[in-house]
């Protein structure tokens, strides 16, 4: 391509919404372009990254031996409340009516509509496994759309489902996606972490996030620093905390603690470390047809983590509870403990509690906590992972370190189990001629996402800098002065041999000043540049490296066996 020619609408100006690296210098460097909140074009050079990108994807699905199919962006609403999610997936569900009234959703996520595509149609375990996947545009109304590519509302996936007759056959497809999805970001050149994430509205168990790591990452994920493990920070669990410090000895008994109604104050008016204190944290939960108070109960030196807390009562949402809400339930902030609630309270105690002697709790009376409390007599299901995991903590698989870094998800599995099958009626005979639902699982790859990914990982102050992997053109040749008639026909040579070799090149035939062009060029950001310029004459060119941007002058005779050792 002559740069003459291609449609790459450079510019200096930042837009005025954009704060990461990707969103600046992609929008900036002419990949892509913005017409609505969350919403964006794909420009040229854009949409060769992107085609990139989708083919690895698509090779190692089919290699894997899943089958693509195309699935409507516009699915029928009925579907949805088939499956229940119609009415809980809330507002980024786009929901909508035709002429006629009937009801459709702009699709963010298939699960709906591949169950429908299979049931009644796979009725043996003979046909089965089947995974079928797709590469299309979804849509999400996120409520503050921000990051550019990383979080649209309108971006392009690959989501794919299997179908299984057994639990053991799906986790079996679950570790060939993992290993997958190794090899796809592998290929891409880029620095991941495969963690253990929180299933969210897709449901299910066994869950797994594929994460980038990036110091403008958007999530928090756990990892250890003598094993493999890594763990997104909403599902992340860690080795029992223990401590050296001795207990309290104390008979239970009701203690008066007048105006001591936070964990410091009374560990300090006790002279008890937190370790031995139990908090209370007291949440208004929605759930579909409720709303109601309910306490969590963790150690007095640790934090309470919201999703799991959500996942352990089943709300679908956790607000801070008012004083209000407190008081009507009979609550007394900053005494509460698990003995001795008012009656028909929910609540939910860490599971690290359980058994544990010695301790402290509010007294659920104003100006009383109980010591010398035992953690005991209570029902199993009362006893939950809640706490939040923190840097310095012991890793649950090895007992090493644990710390906390950033990273951007690119991609993600699921366990679905049964979930989606048995609410729809979505069965297949067995051996044994019995119906029996599907064992389901889902897999996600952001391709669009990955577009940002790729820059938030590999740029400077100038630009981009792309990796032969995924870069739009592997070298681009400048010719300083066009109207130099010998440098500009050699310059149309390499372009022309390097092409006939099956090299990306471009050619920057512009007739604009050289400092402009060489912006260009750190600006998009290509891995290399021939720079034909004053020692031309000399039978001298410059080979440029955007990585480290320096320049190596070399023979014009030797340039393109040069180029074409570095693209090896």
């Amino acid at each position: 391509m002559r740069f003459s020619n291609l449609y790459a609408p450079t510019t200096k100006e930042t837009p005025k919404d954009a704060q990461l690296p990707s969103h600046i210098f992609l929008t900036r460097a002419g990949f892509i372009q913005q017409v609505g909140s969350g919403l964006y074009n794909f420009l040229p050079m854009g949409k060769i990254v992107f085609d990139k990108i989708r083919q690895v994807v698509k090779e190692e699905m089919d290699n894997a031996g899943a089958q693509e199919v195309q699935m409507g962006v516009v699915s029928p609403a009925d579907l949805w409340q088939e499956s229940g999610r119609y009415s809980v997936f809330g507002k980024e569900l786009l929901r909508f009516s035709d002429r006629k009234e009937n009801g459709f959703v702009l699709g963010p996520t298939h699960e709906e509509v591949v169950v429908d595509m299979v049931r009644n149609r796979i009725n043996s375990y003979k046909q089965l496994p089947l995974h079928l996947y797709q590469i299309t545009t979804k849509f999400r109304d996120e409520a503050r759309p921000r990051f550019g590519l990383l979080r649209g509302r309108e971006f392009t996936m690959k989501d794919g489902y299997s179908f299984h007759a057994s639990q053991e056959d799906l986790v079996r497809e679950f570790n060939l996606m993992e290993a997958t999805y190794t090899r796809i970001l592998e290929r891409l050149g880029l620095k991941f972490r495969a963690v253990e994430a929180d299933s969210g509205a897709i449901g299910g168990s066994g869950s797994k996030e594929f994460m980038v790591l990036a110091p403008n990452g958007e999530d928090d994920i756990v990892v250890c620093d003598g094993c493999n493990y890594g763990a997104n920070i909403e599902a992340a669990k860690r080795a029992k905390k223990t401590t050296t410090l001795e207990a309290p000895q104390a008979n239970p008994a009701k203690f008066h603690t007048p105006n001591q109604n936070t964990i410091e104050a009374v560990g300090a008016y006790l002279h008890v470390d937190p370790f031995y204190t139990i908090k209370a944290v007291i949440k208004k939960a929605v759930f579909q047809d409720k709303e109601a108070v309910v306490v969590f109960f963790v150690r007095g030196c640790d934090a309470l983590q919201e999703t799991k807390a959500q996942n352990a009562c089943g709300a679908l949402e956790l607000t801070d509870a008012t004083a209000e809400e407190i008081e009507k339930a009979g609550l007394i902030a900053g005494y509460c403990g698990p003995i001795g609630l008012p009656e028909g309270v929910e609540f939910y105690i860490d599971q690290e509690l359980e058994g544990e002697a010695n301790l402290i709790c509010g007294a659920n009376e104003q100006d009383y906590h109980w010591v010398g409390v035992k953690v005991a007599s209570f029902k199993p299901s009362r006893f939950k992972d809640l706490v939040a995991v923190e840097a310095g903590d012991c890793c649950v698989a090895c007992g090493g370190k644990l710390g906390i870094t950033k990273g951007i998800e690119v991609g993600h599995i699921f366990q679905l189990g049964q979930k989606y099958s048995k609410a729809m009626n979505a069965t297949f005979l067995d051996q044994n001629g019995k119906a029996q639902p599907f064992w389901m699982g889902c897999y996600g790859v952001g391709v669009s996402r990955l577009i940002a990914v790729m820059i938030e990982t590999s740029h400077d102050e100038k630009g981009c800098i792309w990796n032969l992997q995924t870069a739009p053109y592997a070298v681009e040749i400048i010719v300083s002065n066009t109207k130099d008639e010998e440098s500009l026909a050699y310059a149309v040579s390499l372009y022309e041999s390097l092409k006939a070799k099956g090299v990306e090149v471009l050619l920057d035939d512009r007739n604009e000043r050289f400092g402009f062009k060489m912006s260009d060029f750190e600006l998009i950001g290509f891995p290399y540049a021939v720079v034909v310029g004053k020692d031309f004459k000399e039978g001298k060119v410059e080979l440029v490296s955007r990585k480290t941007l320096e320049k190596e002058g070399m023979g014009i005779d030797v340039v393109e066996a040069e180029i074409l050792r570095r693209l090896v």
